[in-house]
């Protein structure tokens, strides 16, 4: 979901202004237009997934990685190097974040980190051939992603700068995490530490792919390559076809033209006819092609690299939730969307 520029600056006004009179207002007037209620009914499920994902995240990769082929010590010194320049970006994602009020660090750092990780990894077995085409598809996903995420507006000078995920706006009403030492606790844990292991932990395929450097490239690396590469290509139609659309609905709301189909407010053509999420859909299949790397290597199909995938499926299903509460408060005719259109995966028979 798009929101107009204007909005996203009175959240961050609202924010950074901290009580003004006007100001207060102008928050006012953003909430009102997105609606969305944290009843104690509510806060319940969302605490819960939080603590869900958190504890998923601890236990995970212990027990996968205990209980599965140990890493040599050229890539356990790979992966610890890894984890430790993971923890100093967030931490400073953390630092940044507080000091400017943008919660959006992580965000703008998304579709870079894993580039970095997958090449590092890469160099360190000796530019290997499955690790290296592994770390080339990441970048062919890095770059289209961090083109998206720029003509949204979310790279800006200062970098620390630059629009805010509206999401981090809402989810600070919560009566949970509108006081001062919660939304930091949360902001620490969550939006920096979380999510930044999460990163990693998807890109860590390309680590077993190196345990496995003595097999050729076999029918399974080129099925994972082919899929990667096709979901890249539909999450790129599905992001430009809801850029078509919003770009079209603000333009004829500027020019005072009528808005016809985009009355509506979010799109509801194409990709998005078939499912809710049609980008998210191709960003969790691209991430499990890319695991499958690490089964053609080393014939495992179930090995400790795959727990980043399914903790990312858990961050999208969460997200998609609390998305799709915002939506539905904001546009009225988003509730029977969602009733005839699944949310990830399409009804074949339909």
């Amino acid at each position: 979901m798009t929101v107009p520029k204007a909005v996203l600056r009175a959240m961050r006004t609202g924010r950074l202004s901290r009580g003004r009179k006007g100001v207060l207002v102008n928050r006012e007037q953003v909430f009102n237009q997105i609606d969305v209620s944290f009843t104690p009914a509510k806060r319940k499920p969302m605490l819960r997934t939080i603590l869900v994902l958190i504890a998923t995240l601890i236990a995970l990769p212990v027990v996968a990685f205990y209980y599965d082929q140990p890493l040599n010590p050229e890539q356990w010194a790979a992966v610890k190097t890894l984890f430790q320049a993971m923890l100093i970006i967030a931490l400073l994602c953390f630092a940044v974040s507080e000091i400017t009020r943008n919660y959006s660090q992580v965000d703008k750092l998304w579709s870079l980190l894993p580039i970095g990780y997958a090449w590092y990894v890469a160099i360190q077995a000796g530019f290997e051939t499955r690790t290296t085409l592994m770390a080339t598809l990441v970048t062919l996903w890095g770059l289209r992603l961090t083109y998206n995420f720029a003509r949204r507006g979310g790279y800006h000078w200062p970098p620390w700068h630059g629009e805010e995920d509206y999401r981090w706006a809402v989810l600070r009403q919560n009566p949970l995490l509108n006081k001062r030492l919660p939304w930091t606790a949360f902001n620490l844990f969550f939006i920096s530490l979380y999510q930044n292991t999460l990163i990693l932990l998807f890109t860590l395929p390309v680590i077993v792919a190196w345990q496995g450097r003595n097999t050729p490239l076999n029918a399974l690396d080129a099925a994972a390559a082919l899929l990667m590469f096709g979901f890249i290509v539909l999450e790129t139609v599905a992001d430009q076809q809801q850029w078509n659309f919003h770009q079209e609905k603000y333009r004829r709301r500027q020019a005072g033209e009528p808005l016809g189909e985009y009355a509506r407010g979010f799109c509801t053509s194409g990709l998005w006819g078939r499912v809710r999420h049609p980008n998210y859909a191709a960003e969790q299949a691209l991430w499990l092609s890319y695991y499958l790397f690490s089964v053609a290597a080393t014939g495992r199909w179930l090995n400790w690299s795959l727990a980043g995938g399914i903790l990312l499926l858990l961050l999208f299903l969460g997200s998609s939730d609390f998305s799709e509460k915002i939506s539905a408060g904001k546009y009225p005719e988003y509730k029977a969307y969602q009733k005839r259109v699944p949310r990830f995966w399409p009804t074949l028979f339909s």
